[in-house]
């Protein structure tokens, strides 16, 4: 169907709100890989027969211990803003909303705060219909696990921290993202693991 000369065109040349790194950045943000995705759903394709896989020698595929990691480098006032980039990224590349779990370990993100302030029982519905991606702090027992957890590592004491990120990596069924300080994330994933 053509234009209508009064429909503005958009080039993808052209960028878009974020081409300027968010303040507190001094760089953009690396671009996540999507991580491994779960197997298709059973349909049609699924009722003509197996598809049979690759076939690859036994030791060139050890079998993954755990969810993928990626660290993406943001200082504690831009670890929010990193954490949002990775969680568009996500979506723009086909990840459901209900899949991804953001925690913080500092101050709750903006979202999270809003909801709350329509009583915990609303909030926590949101989290059990997986129907969206869901806020928590790190540190919130409740948050179950997704295929995807991001953690913008935004503040909080050191030993919290330290204990957030094991949660946060069994709470992660494929891809766990950290965005932080590197050498603050390196230092704690070694004095706690």
């Amino acid at each position: 169907m053509p234009l209508i000369p009064e429909e503005p065109q958009i080039h993808e040349s052209v960028p878009g709100p974020r081409a300027v790194p968010a303040p507190g950045r001094t760089t953009p943000t690396p671009r996540p890989v999507p991580g491994p995705r779960p197997a298709p759903r059973p349909g049609p394709a699924a009722q003509r027969g197996p598809v049979p896989a690759p076939s690859r020698p036994a030791a060139a595929q050890p079998a993954a211990s755990g969810p993928q990691i990626q660290l993406i480098p943001a200082s504690g006032q831009g670890a929010l803003d990193a954490a949002d980039e990775a969680v568009d990224l996500l979506l723009d590349t086909g990840r459901a909303p209900g899949e991804i779990l953001v925690l913080t370990t500092g101050d709750p993100h903006p979202w999270a705060a809003h909801e709350l302030s329509f009583g915990e029982t609303s909030y926590w519905a949101q989290h059990d219909a997986r129907d969206d991606v869901f806020y928590a702090a790190a540190d919130a027992d409740r948050a179950g696990s997704r295929p995807v957890v991001v953690v913008a590592v935004n503040g909080g004491e050191d030993d919290a921290v330290t204990r957030a990120l094991p949660a946060a990596m069994a709470r992660a069924g494929a891809l766990l993202i950290v965005c932080g300080d590197p050498q603050r994330v390196n230092a704690l994933i070694s004095a706690g693991v």
